[in-house]
């Protein structure tokens, strides 16, 4: 009976360098993307229409983790943040998709279908045609916080329900839909 097994081939030292270059290019690439994810850009999941017609069931988003320090945070950016305490709904529920509409010290109400800020009317071009606001008691935002709300409002339950949110739950800025690739876009 023949043995068809080949010798055992030494490993050169070329062969070493080259699989410890391949171990050293997979530590820095997976380093890399832990830190991306960590401080610059995370992927999300649509789950709800709470943000129809802008964000819708089942698309992919990405948020900046570091506009808010560039740029500051300003009325009418889309923001993922951490489910506040104040919202007893569903704790299963980690993040939250919705709009900045109230900043710090404003006084946000709704009547008659309009959202005032300050006592003055707020223009919301993104909001789908006879989808109005339901009336809503002023409220002053405290110093750190900021009213969200969803685009669909008839169906988002924001902080008309749980109330302003502090800035420090803030994840990041939604700053483009990847997927479905039909509507790639950025905000």
């Amino acid at each position: 009976m023949s043995d068809n097994t080949l010798p055992d081939q030494p490993v050169t030292p070329a062969k070493k360098r080259r699989f410890r270059s391949n171990v050293y290019v997979a530590i820095a690439s997976l380093l890399i993307a832990t830190l991306l994810r960590l401080f610059i850009v995370q992927s999300f999941y649509i789950p709800s229409g709470s943000m129809i017609p802008t964000l819708q069931i089942n698309d992919r988003i990405l948020v900046s983790k570091i506009n808010f320090g560039l740029f500051g945070v300003k009325r009418g950016d889309i923001v993922v943040f951490r489910r506040p305490p104040a919202d007893k709904v569903d704790p299963t529920i980690q993040d939250l998709v919705k709009r900045v509409i109230g900043l710090p010290g404003d006084t946000i109400s709704a009547k008659n279908g309009v959202v005032y800020i300050d006592g003055h009317p707020l223009a919301e071009t993104y909001l789908p045609k006879n989808d109005p606001t339901y009336n809503l008691t002023p409220i002053k935002v405290p110093a750190g916080d900021y009213f969200m709300m969803g685009d669909n409002r008839t169906d988002s339950y924001d902080s008309r329900f749980f109330g302003p949110v502090p800035g420090s739950l803030f994840v990041g800025q939604v700053v483009m839909r990847y997927y479905p690739l039909s509507r790639i876009g950025f905000f």
